[in-house]
């Protein structure tokens, strides 16, 4: 990400954000326009909450699109992560009841352009989160999943699951079957 002279306050950047016809994401007074994707894309971003709703409905865990904005208290930054679980009562952000603040675990799937910051600036923006358990990353262009897993030490572990593999989400109580998620993706 390329930064600017001009400076917004996360005031501003929600005025901007609700105008917007795309989606703008906010980091150290920056604000960024989010890349649409590639069908792909998609594709594996509406398919992973049909397949984690059965499993979780009825339970304290509820499924949101891309369309719920997600704010590091800690850092500051404010995004759209591709999908979002949140386990118990949504704690909303106190500038704006429309942001959530304690997700517990966070989608991303991946693309060219984003890979890199998904797994290095955003990951360690993510880990600030004292609710995050879990930070999957869905590559668009095989079938690899990689779960990402705060242990009760605070560390982060990587489990990665391939084609008739299972991608195991504990803190869920769900799982996603590889080959079941990218199921007439990868066509």
């Amino acid at each position: 990400m390329v930064a600017h002279p001009v400076h917004y306050t996360y005031r501003e950047y929600l005025a901007l954000d609700e105008a917007s016809n795309v989606k703008l994401e906010y980091l150290g007074g920056q604000i960024f326009a989010m890349a649409g994707g590639t069908p792909e894309h998609a594709a594996l971003q509406a398919r992973i909450p049909s397949l984690l709703y059965a499993q979780l409905r009825g339970g304290p865990c509820r499924v949101f699109a891309a369309d719920l904005r997600i704010r590091v208290l800690a850092t500051g930054l404010a995004t759209y992560p591709d999908v979002t679980v949140v386990c118990g009562p949504r704690v909303s952000d106190l500038e704006d009841r429309n942001t959530i603040v304690n997700p517990t675990v966070l989608f991303e799937v991946l693309s060219a352009s984003t890979e890199a910051y998904d797994r290095g600036e955003k990951f360690e923006s993510y880990k600030q989160i004292a609710s995050l358990r879990h930070y999957v990353l869905v590559a668009q262009d095989a079938l690899r999943v990689e779960v990402w897993t705060r242990g009760d030490d605070d560390a982060w572990s990587l489990a990665a699951s391939g084609a008739g593999n299972v991608a195991e989400l504990p803190a869920l109580g769900a799982r996603l079957e590889v080959d079941e998620l990218y199921r007439d993706v990868l066509t």
